[in-house]
């Protein structure tokens, strides 16, 4: 089992910069793959990056790819979100996921953080 919890969200400037960070309590976070999604209003919840347990491996979203940065620290049990040149359509509630390395199903999900990016 792992618990999330995403924190950094807020209201910043179309072109800003903010980084979102997910703290995993519980054990043996680096043999997690972890995963961060979002969810806009009125819209259904989109995959956005991931990095696998050594983060040697990550991958994106072509939306925010060249923009957004996923990194992870195993020491610290915390996986981040960079996110630059940000968008208003990048406004949603964003997700913190887990799954079990190599698994198929994110079955561990934080509460969210809001992001509200003004033009």
């Amino acid at each position: 089992q792992v618990q999330l919890v995403e924190s950094g969200g807020g209201l910043v400037q179309a072109g800003g910069s903010l980084r979102l960070s997910c703290a995993a309590s519980g054990r043996s976070f680096s043999s997690y793959d972890m995963a961060w999604f979002r969810q806009a209003p009125g819209k259904e919840r989109e995959f956005v990056a991931t990095i696998n347990w050594s983060g040697r491996s990550t991958y994106y979203a072509d939306a925010v790819k060249g923009r957004f940065t996923i990194s992870r620290d195993n020491a610290e049990n915390t996986v981040y979100l960079q996110m630059n040149s940000l968008k208003p359509e990048d406004t949603a509630v964003y997700y913190c996921a887990a799954q079990r390395s190599g698994g198929t199903s994110w079955h561990f999900w934080g509460q969210g953080t809001q992001v509200t990016v003004s033009s």
